[in-house]
């Protein structure tokens, strides 16, 4: 790993007045060695601000930089700086670095609860980086988490969850305290979704995370020094990388005359990738994916490709236009972000990734920017067959390393594409045979999901997609029929057949076998409108099913009754399969919930196994 620079360093005049109290620490440490430390944040820090995105942007950039292999041989994944300064009894003030520390903190807590419910007991090494005894001058001992949140805004939230308690009793929860809960569920469903109930892989990770996952600690003798440190940081940055390196390499290329038009154009460059919340290493690693025949590049490596691959690129000849290759592809870049194409037109397609994917999923990008000469059909096709395949790579939990080095090397043969039949064949080539190759896969995690498998958002895109094609089958596509923001917006909701609480009725309607496990499986959710599901409260089915059949969502109505409006219209087609239930119980949710894999199977173009088919 590359040290930081030197943050303070005095004039030679000084350097003999420099005093003990004058010192700056900096020292490379892993996540093990911090928290080897107790740590307060000050009650005049900012609250905890992180959301689901950020959560899930840190986890996803250590488990990509981990990636599939032997942790051991994983590189080091360095992941910014702390600033801390001496507190009272022996602790650590934190100045600057509280999102990522309070994040890293309660990581640690699920990783130690996900191996619990694994059936695993977690070792004392991870119970000692959450909390310890130590013993003051006096010889008396306390008790402490390794973090302390001293705002008030934080509540008892973090301790709650260091404590292993739900601590989620009081009635109007604070932001923070909002946060720092959904900060842990974030990482709980990470875990779940990456590691299931493999204790042995989820402990690989834990491993790599505590000891290769590094920080720069920041240590200086007062507060009033580390605030200014802290403002240095936030400022002017530390250190260069990669993007600053590139960008000082096109100056050292160009001629004079050419300066301000390539300072423009690299601002405009910085602005773009800043509007989206981009790292700009990741955008230049993709860039280079989708451009050049490379499949496999580190961060920490960017900068020594671009300068072993000169003539390739041509920034030495023509330094401007390099630019502005660049400055054109992250254009392109954000607006597929924010699921539109190239000329910033929408795409149902990619604001559907927006529903799959959130704020997290960039892999796609890669395979969209080589992708980006295509005519405007193609390119649309282009987004479907990506929006289908990533949604298998997910629901199969496929690691995203993988996935992400199959739309790397992909991107070769999506370059040379320019007709039809073209494009047929690279589909053919590459798309088809990842799909065959999941369907068995696919269909097992069909089987088996329930609404503790995925975020929130995830599942409404699910139950969104599936609503969407019964309807588009039926009804032709419209402007109404064809977004998904239709479905999966905020006016629907996910309703559970038979309730997360049911009343006795609705326990001895459905019998013996009521209980949260079933209510949770695919097969008991169904998507409804906002104003409908607001009448159904936690009633028994029986009471339900008239108030089902008013949605316009076909697929929520068949639960209930087939609709027909005639004989073999398209409606009639479309529902054909759909087979309503009289009664619902645990084997109705099983039999609907085959109905909606052998849909799910049709709406993600994956093939039935051969196995299953026959």
């Amino acid at each position: 790993m590359r040290s930081e620079p030197a943050l303070y360093d005095p004039p030679a005049s000084q350097e003999g007045r420099m005093t003990s109290e004058q010192r700056i620490q900096s020292e490379d440490v892993s996540v093990a060695a911090v928290f080897q430390d107790f740590y307060v944040v000050p009650d005049y820090q900012r609250e905890y601000v992180w959301d689901t995105d950020e959560v899930e942007q840190l986890l996803g950039d250590i488990r990509s930089e981990q990636g599939s292999g032997d942790s051991l041989k994983a590189p080091e994944y360095f992941i910014g700086s702390i600033v801390v300064c001496p507190g009272a009894a022996g602790v650590l003030e934190l100045i600057d670095g509280q999102q990522r520390m309070t994040t890293l903190f309660l990581t640690l807590c699920a990783i130690r609860d996900h191996l619990r419910a694994s059936g695993e007991s977690p070792s004392g090494t991870l119970a000692l980086q959450i909390a310890a005894s130590s013993t003051d001058a006096a010889g008396n001992e306390q008790f402490r988490y390794r973090l302390s949140l001293q705002y008030e805004d934080s509540g008892d939230a973090l301790e709650q969850i260091a404590k292993e308690m739900s601590g989620g009793d009081d009635e109007v929860p604070t932001l923070s305290v909002r946060n720092i809960r959904n900060a842990y569920a974030v990482v709980r469903s990470f875990l779940t979704r990456e590691f299931d109930a493999d204790a042995v892989r989820a402990r690989g990770f834990y491993g790599y995370l505590t000891n290769k996952v590094k920080l720069i600690r920041i240590r200086a003798d007062d507060v009033a020094k580390a605030l200014k440190i802290f403002e240095t940081i936030n400022d002017r940055g530390v250190g260069l990388n990669a993007m600053d390196l590139l960008k000082n390499l096109l100056f050292m290329k160009s001629n004079r005359e050419a300066f301000e038009e390539l300072k423009t154009t690299w601002k405009a460059l910085q602005d773009t990738l800043f509007d989206i919340g981009e790292k700009p290493l990741r955008f230049l690693r993709y860039f280079i994916f989708s451009r050049y025949d490379v499949d496999v590049l580190r961060e920490d490596e960017i900068y020594g490709w671009f300068s072993k691959n000169a003539a390739k690129c041509g920034y030495v000849v023509a330094p401007l236009a390099f630019g502005e290759e660049l400055l054109a592809a992250a254009q392109c870049y954000r607006n597929f972000f924010r699921g539109r194409d190239q000329d910033g037109e929408k795409n149902r397609y990619l604001e559907n990734m927006q529903f799959l994917g959130g704020k997290a999923a960039r892999q796609h990008l890669i395979l969209l920017l080589a992708g980006r000469h295509l005519a405007p059909e193609l390119f649309r096709r282009l987004c479907a067959e990506v929006e289908n395949l990533f949604f298998c790579y997910v629901i199969t939990h496929e690691p995203t390393r993988d996935f992400e080095r199959n739309f790397a090397a992909w991107a070769k043969d999506l370059r040379a594409v320019r007709t039809i039949a073209e494009f047929d064949a690279f589909v053919a080539k590459r798309f088809d045979p990842a799909r065959v190759q999941l369907a068995t896969r696919f269909r097992d995690a069909m089987l088996r999901l329930d609404a503790l498998d995925l975020q929130k958002y995830r599942l409404q895109y699910v139950l969104a997609k599936l609503t969407q094609f019964v309807q588009l089958e039926a009804l032709g596509e419209t402007e109404g029929t064809k977004w998904l923001s239709g479905y999966a917006g905020a006016g629907n909701e996910i309703e559970h057949v038979y309730p997360q609480k049911p009343t006795a009725e609705a326990k001895a309607e459905f019998g013996g076998d009521g209980d949260v496990l079933v209510g949770s499986r695919l097969g008991n959710l169904l998507l409804i409108e906002k104003s409908i599901n607001a009448s159904l409260g936690n009633r028994p089915y029986s009471k339900k099913r008239g108030v089902y059949v008013t949605s316009q969502f076909l697929l929520t109505r068949a639960i209930a009754e087939k609709p027909s409006v005639g004989v073999r219209t398209k409606i009639d087609v479309a529902v054909e399969a759909l087979d309503p239930f009289p009664l619902w119980n645990a084997a109705a949710v099983a039999a609907r919930q085959l109905q909606l894999v052998a849909l799910a199977h049709r709406v993600w173009r994956v093939p039935v196994p051969v196995a299953t088919a026959s």
